[in-house]
């Protein structure tokens, strides 16, 4: 699948808009885009993907915009968590089971 930012309009309107997020949560620069990425979460199992909602547990139907590799932790943003305002949600390494990348 080719990179995308959910309702960004273009390709360089989402390279500028997952730059933006990066800057704004701190990403390193990133080799690899990722698409998905499976964990475990307060004991439960977790998936988020680009432009889906996330999972129940964290109770909001926000939409994932972008994931970072943020060396030992994984950096989710939704619009309210990390793109705008507040903090990405954070998902250590330690408890991911899966990352797909954009290809």
């Amino acid at each position: 699948m080719d990179f995308f930012v959910p309702s960004a309009s273009s390709p360089s309107q989402a390279e500028s808009v997952f730059s933006s997020i990066a800057n704004h949560v701190d990403a390193p620069t990133q080799a690899q885009r990722i698409f998905k990425l499976e964990w475990q979460h307060e004991g439960q199992a977790c998936t988020c993907e680009i432009g889906q909602p996330l999972p129940a547990i964290f109770r909001t139907d926000e939409t994932v915009l972008a994931i970072f590799d943020c060396g030992d932790l994984y950096k989710i943003c939704t619009p309210n968590r990390g793109a705008i305002k507040f903090d990405p949600i954070h998902a250590s390494k330690t408890s991911v089971n899966s990352v797909e990348y954009f290809g």
